[in-house]
């Protein structure tokens, strides 16, 4: 799945993505450290891996989109 970048905590390796409807949907440092990101900037285009629905879903894996 898709997202943009929209806060990212570099302290905390934490923040939110948004997704193309406009979801904001946040991740925890594993997620960030399981795509062996360094940084990450808001506006970026990211793939994501989530488990989960609704208000359970969570973000397991951000990595950066590549084309």
């Amino acid at each position: 799945m898709q997202a943009t970048a929209y806060t990212y905590d570099p302290g905390t390796h934490s923040g939110q993505v948004l997704l193309d409807d406009g979801t904001p949907v946040p991740f925890d440092a594993p997620a960030f450290d399981a795509g062996g990101l360094r940084l990450l900037r808001p506006g970026q285009r990211v793939r994501i891996e989530t488990e989960g629905d609704g208000d359970s879903r969570r973000i397991t894996l951000v990595t950066l989109q590549t084309f």
